[in-house]
């Protein structure tokens, strides 16, 4: 067992720890049109695991701003039928964070990520689930992102 661990270690793997945020996140207001979207509530599950309370109130000492957070699905190619035969679902997503008093910690941002779909009209329900899966992915995805643009914030000087 120990030479397992060590040589997992000796490859390079870590287990993914808890994020090193600025300490003005301690407590944070999320501002984001859709807090139920995935995107907002695995965001908010990621930075909770990594110490941040969330606050509405007066006692926030920092401002997490999400104006937009976008799914688009294009058409990349369409059949001798007709119809549709893959497609592309794109996440997008926009975000700054701020002190209270207004400074910017870390600018706007934008982060974007795509999948590519090929559809099969005899699959229909697979398809489907396809969709919904790789959406649920790339949220996840940028979730994670944003978390990292986070650990990066410039708290300035003090």
């Amino acid at each position: 067992m120990l030479l397992a661990g060590l040589a997992v270690s000796a490859c390079g793997f870590q287990l993914r720890s808890e994020a090193r945020l600025p300490e003005e996140m301690s407590a944070t207001q999320m501002v984001v049109d859709d807090e139920n979207s995935t995107l907002a509530r695995r965001l908010r599950t990621m930075l909770e695991q990594s110490g941040v309370r969330f606050t509405n109130g007066a006692e926030a000492t920092a401002v997490l701003e999400i104006p937009t957070t976008r799914v688009v699905t294009e058409v990349l190619t369409i059949g001798d039928n007709a119809r549709v035969k893959e497609y592309r679902i794109t996440h997008t997503v926009r975000f700054r964070l701020t002190d209270t008093d207004g400074r910017e910690l870390l600018p706007m941002q934008t982060l974007r990520q795509a999948r590519e779909i090929s559809f099969d009209e005899q699959k229909i329900l697979a398809a489907s689930r396809e969709q919904e899966y790789l959406e649920k992915d790339l949220a996840e995805t940028l979730a994670r992102l944003m978390v990292t643009r986070l650990e990066s914030a410039d708290p300035g000087p003090g």
